[in-house]
């Protein structure tokens, strides 16, 4: 889904405006510079005054001639104000008051039944599974994708495999770090099949980055499960390579997998968790699941279900299935009505928070080193935010300046206020 933000009226409409760019692309949607690009377009009005409310009036009148076909969100002060007067505005879609704008991008995605499928590597400069920031940055090794499954457009618009040479992605490397960065993030349309075109493999550029970099940290975006030889998790013996890797599987049942013409069963699936974990019991392993792919029956959503409850996921990212022009899917009998989408959807939401909240508690007490991130001040405190080696997000208040950019041994606690977050102490 394509999104337009707009603002009118004080800064901290601009900066709502930011936390939203950021929870729709890490989500897998695009931010686009222009209404006339969008799929929905939403605007964060004003009310200070009367002429702020006639302005936001005339600016929804625009957005929507310039664009009739988007979507048409409100939210902001005039909004909350008069909310009936705007629901009732030509084109508006749907009113976000100030009350519930933190979670604007969510009612979004629900109001409008999305996210409907996985777009982590339609961009591979900015992958949503990573936050960019001065201490990361991400290396694009590949563009394009030889597989077709059945629900992917992706490969559709991304082509035939590309792979950039190995001398070319270490000299990139060495660059960076060279300035400073901490951190890669290892970034393609089809990371796992790097290499096909040029007689090489992850597998080998993996081995040259470790020999001919001394990059402290590097990380994978999301990495199909078969293209991993029997071999790679050895890799992670060498302490650079962080234990966190995301393997989209897509669904827990077998039959659903042929349908989406996916290379991956689960038995093979569960055999590679438990490869990464023999390496490092914390081993994170994240994935993505479709919710309600054409024909998806009660008994195999069960499968699916049974699954996730078998591996324990670090995170899922859940899509509701939404059929797209050009892919095999779209033409498939037995479409899953939007209520059952929904139902099986919540479920698995609450399945993955359990299962977070159980990973993150075998987190508590262990001594790691964590990459720190520019701090913010709050009540007067500095807090930092980093992440462990496995990817859990961890804060630190500290009264130390300097510590962004610095990876430091920090014991991991409860946080004694935040779920999906850990608490940092530094070690003595």
């Amino acid at each position: 889904m394509k999104i337009h933000l707009k603002a009118l009226g004080c800064r901290l409409n601009e900066a709502e405006l930011e936390q939203w760019s950021t929870s729709f692309q890490q989500a897998g949607h695009q931010v686009m510079a222009t209404p006339e690009q969008a799929d929905v377009v939403v605007l964060n009005s004003c009310a200070v005054t009367t002429e702020a409310s006639a302005k936001s009036r005339r600016l929804l009148s625009r957005l929507y001639r310039d664009n009739p076909q988007a979507r048409l969100v409100v939210s902001g002060c005039y909004a909350t104000l008069q909310p009936s007067e705007v629901a009732n505005l030509m084109g508006v879609d749907l009113v976000v008051p100030n009350s519930t704008k933190d979670t604007l991008p969510q009612q979004v995605m629900e109001q409008f039944a999305v996210p409907t499928m996985p777009l982590l590597a339609t961009d591979p400069g900015e992958n949503t599974l990573f936050m960019r920031g001065r201490q990361r940055a991400f290396i694009k090794i590949q563009d394009g994708c030889r597989y077709r499954c059945t629900f992917c457009i992706v490969t559709v618009a991304r082509g035939e495999e590309r792979s950039r040479t190995e001398t070319e992605i270490i000299e990139e490397i060495n660059a960076l770090f060279a300035q400073g960065i901490q951190e890669i993030v290892l970034t393609g349309v089809h990371v796992g099949g790097y290499g096909s075109d040029i007689n090489s493999s992850l597998y080998q550029l993996v081995q040259r980055i470790l020999a001919e970099t001394a990059i402290p940290r590097i990380r994978f975006a999301s990495v199909e499960p078969w293209d991993l030889p029997p071999e790679f998790f050895a890799l992670f013996s060498n302490p650079r390579l962080m234990p966190h890797m995301h393997l989209p599987i897509q669904s827990g049942a077998d039959s659903i997998l042929r349908r989406m013409a996916r290379r991956c069963k689960t038995t093979e699936f569960s055999e590679l968790v438990q490869q990464a974990r023999q390496s490092n019991p914390l081993f994170t392993v994240t994935t993505d699941i479709i919710v309600g792919f054409p024909g998806e029956t009660e008994a195999e959503w069960q499968e699916t279900l049974d699954f996730v409850q078998r591996i324990e996921f670090g995170h899922i990212h859940i899509f509701s299935y939404s059929a797209r022009e050009g892919t095999k899917a779209a033409r498939l009998p037995d479409p899953v009505p939007e209520i059952i989408k929904k139902q099986r959807s919540q479920q698995l939401h609450q399945l993955a928070e359990q299962q977070k909240s159980h990973w993150l508690a075998k987190q508590h007490n262990h001594v790691v080193d964590v990459l720190w991130e520019q701090a913010q001040t709050r009540d007067g405190k500095l807090i930092y935010n980093g992440y462990t080696p496995n990817y859990c997000r961890v804060e630190l208040q500290s009264t130390r300046v300097g510590l962004d950019n610095q990876i430091i041994p920090t014991r991991l606690m409860q946080h004694p206020s935040e779920t999906g977050l850990l608490l940092g102490v530094l070690e003595p």
